[in-house]
C-alpha cells in the first residue's frame, strides 16, 4: 500500500509562486533581494539563461505585490524573510503580467499573437480589479485596436483613478530568440523593433506610462539583443544582469543546495553524504557566474537541474539518476543552434566555439546591449554564450573579462555543436555503432575500435580549413568526440593557458556501477611531412607523460574500482599513425 512521504514536495518544473507556497514545497527564499530591487532604478531589466528560475521569481514579486494578495501576505510570506522585513510597497499596485514566451512568434503573425495575448491579460485586468477601476473601462479599452492602443488606454484610466501598476514582462525577448534563428528574417525582425515597427512601438507606450501610472516595470530575458533594438523605445530601463548584487537572485548557491540536501536526507533514503552529493553535482550543474566581482566568492547552481536531481535521486531510492542532464534541457539547447550559423560567419581562425575548446577559454568584453545585426562581433557574440549560459566568468585576462565553459551539461551541448562546424554538409554519425563502440569500451575494455571510429570521422570529415589548423583541430575534435559518450566525463587538463596536455576519461562509475574501464589519452600531433622518427618521437613522450599523468591524486581517485588503460593516440597529419596501450 502506498505511503505518502511526510517530507517537502520538490517544486521541480514548478512556476507558480502560490502553489510553491500552498503546497508545502522546498523553497529557497529569494525574497531578501525585495528591498533590494525597490532601492533599483525602477523600470529594472534582468537577463539569464532558460531554466534558471525567472519565471518562479517573477510570480514571487506578482504576489507581493498585488493588491488583491493583502489578506494572503502571512500565508504565502510568512517564515521567509520578507514575512519578518516587510517593505512599504508591498500589497499596493495593480499588475499587469505579459508572458511573451506564449506569443506566437513567426514573423507574419506576431503581431496578431501580440495583440491576442495582451488583449487576454487586459481583460483579465479589468475584471480582477474592477472595485478599483471605471465601470466601463473593460468595454471602452475593448472599442481601441491592438496592444498599443489598449495599453495607452489602460494606463492612462488606471492614473484617472489614483491608482498605481507595476508591469511585469516574462520573456521579452522571444520574438527575437524565434526570428533570428531563421536565417531570412533579419530585415522582418529590424522592421518590428526599430522606428515604427510593433513591438518598438509597444515599449514606446510602455515608456510613456511611466510618466503617468506605470510605476515599476520588472522585464526579463535570454538576451540582451531585443533590449538594444528596442533602446530607443525604452531608454529608460536598467539592464541589472551583470550587477554584482543580483549575482544570487535566480539559481542556487552551494549553501542553499547543501541545505536541501541536508533536509531531504533526514526524510528520505539516501546513499550518500551530503559532501558526496555536492561533489558529485558541481562538475554538472555549479560553477555560474554572473559579474566579475563576485568571481571567486560565489558561483550559482542551475536552479532546475538540481530540482531535477534531487526529485530523481528520492524517486529512485537514493541512487543517483540514470541521465544527468533532463531532457527538457537537451530542448532548450537545441533551440540556440543559431548560435552556430552564427559562429560560422566567422573568419574560421576567430572561430569563438573552435577557441574555447582548444584553449580552454575565450576573452571579450560583456556587452549590456548589441543590435542583432551586430551579432557576429566577437565580444557580441561571446556576450550572447554567456547570457545563453554556455559561458561563465572566470575572472580576468590581459584586461578583458575571461569566460569558461560552467559545467559538463553545458560541456556536452557545446561540443555537439562543434561538431557541427567541423563539416560543411550532414554529419550524420551512425548512432548506434557509437553507443555500441561506447559502451564496449566502457564494459569490455576494447579501445582501439573506439579510438579508431574517431580518427576515421575525423579523417572523413575534416575541411581543407581544418588541416589547415592541424593540431588543434584534432584536439578539438577528438574532445568533442569523447564528450558524447555517456559513461564518462572528458577531463582535459591543461599545463598551461594554452594548449592541451592530457585527456582523462572519467568514469562515471557512480551512475554505471558495473563498467570497468577507464583511459587516459595521451594525444600526439605531427604534420602530413613529418618523419617516422619525429612520429617515435613523439610516441615516446606520450608514454612518458601518460605514465606521469597516471599517478596524479586526480586520477588515483577518481577511477574508483575501474581498470585504467594509458593510450597514446598519434595523429600524422589527419591520418593516425599510433593508437597502442602503454
Amino acid at each position: 500500500m502506498y505511503e505518502r512521504p511526510k517530507r517537502k514536495r520538490i517544486p521541480y518544473g514548478m512556476m507558480n509562486f502560490i502553489d510553491v507556497r500552498e503546497d508545502n514545497c522546498y523553497y529557497v527564499d529569494k525574497t531578501r533581494f525585495i528591498p533590494m530591487i525597490e532601492d533599483a532604478n525602477k523600470y529594472f531589466f534582468y537577463i539569464r539563461p532558460r531554466r534558471f528560475g525567472k519565471s518562479l521569481t517573477i510570480s514571487m514579486l506578482h504576489h507581493y505585490y498585488d493588491v488583491r494578495d493583502k489578506a494572503n501576505f502571512e500565508k504565502w510570506y510568512g517564515g521567509l524573510y520578507i514575512g519578518e522585513h516587510p517593505t512599504e510597497e508591498r500589497n499596493s499596485y495593480l499588475v499587469i503580467y505579459l508572458n511573451f514566451a506564449v506569443v506566437n512568434a513567426e514573423l507574419h503573425s506576431y503581431r496578431q499573437s501580440l495583440d491576442a495575448h495582451c488583449n487576454t491579460e487586459f481583460d483579465f485586468f479589468c475584471d480582477v480589479y474592477a472595485e478599483y477601476l471605471p465601470k466601463d473601462i473593460k468595454e471602452k479599452m475593448n472599442e481601441k485596436q491592438g496592444a498599443v492602443e489598449q495599453l495607452d488606454y489602460l494606463y492612462k484610466e488606471c492614473y484617472k483613478a489614483g491608482r498605481q501598476i507595476f508591469l511585469f514582462i516574462d520573456e521579452y525577448d522571444h520574438f527575437t530568440n524565434k526570428t533570428l534563428s531563421e536565417p531570412a528574417c533579419l530585415d522582418g525582425y529590424k522592421s518590428e523593433t526599430h522606428g515604427t515597427g510593433y513591438l518598438h512601438s509597444f515599449f514606446d507606450t510602455v515608456k510613456a506610462g511611466t510618466y503617468s501610472s506605470i510605476k515599476r516595470c520588472f522585464v526579463t530575458g535570454v538576451s540582451p539583443v531585443t533590449m538594444d533594438d528596442l533602446t530607443s523605445g525604452f531608454n529608460i530601463g536598467t539592464n541589472y544582469s551583470l550587477s554584482p548584487e543580483f549575482n544570487e537572485l535566480t539559481g542556487f548557491t552551494e549553501e542553499d543546495v547543501r541545505e536541501m540536501l541536508a533536509y531531504y536526507s533526514t526524510t528520505c533514503e539516501f546513499h550518500h553524504t551530503v559532501d558526496e552529493l555536492i561533489e558529485l553535482m558541481k562538475p554538472w550543474y555549479d560553477n555560474y557566474c554572473f559579474a566579475e566581482e563576485t568571481y571567486g566568492r560565489t558561483s550559482m547552481f542551475n536552479s532546475n537541474m538540481v530540482l531535477y536531481f534531487i526529485d530523481n535521486y528520492i524517486r529512485n531510492g537514493g541512487n543517483l539518476p540514470r541521465n544527468m542532464i533532463e531532457e527538457n534541457i537537451r530542448v532548450d539547447y537545441n533551440k540556440l543552434r543559431m548560435l552556430i550559423r552564427k559562429d560560422k560567419e566567422f573568419a574560421h581562425d576567430a572561430s569563438v566555439i573552435q577557441t574555447l575548446v582548444q584553449q580552454g577559454y575565450v576573452t571579450g568584453n560583456l556587452k549590456t546591449g548589441f543590435p542583432a545585426e551586430q551579432i557576429t562581433d566577437p565580444d557580441n557574440f561571446v556576450s550572447l554564450l554567456f547570457y545563453f549560459g554556455m559561458l561563465t566568468v572566470s575572472g580576468t585576462y590581459m584586461g578583458k573579462t575571461k569566460l569558461t565553459i560552467p559545467n559538463q551539461v553545458v560541456r556536452e551541448q557545446l561540443f555537439a555543436y562543434l561538431l557541427d562546424t567541423y563539416h560543411e554538409n550532414d554529419l550524420s554519425f551512425d548512432s548506434y555503432q557509437k553507443d555500441e563502440l561506447a559502451s564496449r569500451l566502457a564494459y569490455l575494455g576494447e579501445w582501439h575500435p573506439y579510438f579508431g571510429y574517431i580518427a576515421d570521422c575525423l579523417h572523413r570529415y575534416a575541411s581543407q580549413r581544418d588541416k589547415q589548423k592541424g593540431e588543434s583541430f584534432v584536439h578539438g575534435f577528438t574532445l568533442a568526440m569523447t564528450a558524447q559518450n555517456r559513461f564518462y566525463r572528458p577531463v582535459s587538463e591543461q599545463d598551461t593557458q594554452e594548449g592541451y596536455a592530457d585527456l582523462f576519461l572519467m568514469p562515471l562509475t557512480d551512475i554505471y556501477k558495473d563498467m570497468t574501464h577507464s583511459y587516459i589519452v595521451e594525444l600526439k600531433y605531427a604534420k602530413g611531412k613529418e618523419s617516422d622518427e619525429a612520429v617515435e618521437k613523439l610516441r615516446q613522450a606520450g608514454i612518458a607523460q601518460a605514465n606521469r599523468y597516471a599517478d596524479s591524486e586526480t586520477v588515483r581517485n577518481a577511477v574508483k574500482h575501474t581498470t585504467l588503460h594509458k593510450i597514446v593516440v598519434v595523429y600524422r597529419g589527419m591520418e593516425m599513425a599510433v593508437c597502442e596501450e602503454v
